[in-house]
């Protein structure tokens, strides 16, 4: 965000929407469940993702598409099988973003009751 003068608020719309999409990815439900799955078995391709999770095997992509754009998933290519695993890194940095948020807000929320209070 962005002040060009003191009657004049700049929001970086294209910012937030970036920002939106990324929490967006890690917030689907199967999304996480392939983040689990990563997880526990360290790295799989998409064939032993979909066969474990029991989808078509495009579901599986596009999800997987999703989560690496978001940068929550990592890729390896050996000969013609590309290997995901979880960027840990990633994981901890949107996490750290998302305590930042609702410790601010929880901090204006506890100085909106004190001050009503008196």
């Amino acid at each position: 965000m962005q002040t060009t003068n003191q009657n004049e608020l700049i929001i970086e719309v294209i910012q937030i929407k970036k920002a939106a999409l990324i929490f967006r990815a890690v917030n689907h439900p199967l999304r996480r469940q392939i983040l689990q799955l990563l997880h526990q078995n360290g790295r799989m391709t998409v064939t032993e993702v979909f066969i474990k999770l029991r989808l078509e095997q495009s579901v599986a992509s596009q999800h997987l598409a999703i989560l690496r754009k978001a940068g929550f998933v990592l890729t390896e290519r050996q000969g013609k099988f590309i290997f995901y695993s979880v960027n840990y890194q990633r994981l901890k940095q949107i996490h750290q973003v998302a305590e930042d948020i609702i410790h601010v807000a929880k901090e204006k929320a506890s100085d909106t009751e004190l001050s009503t209070e008196s």
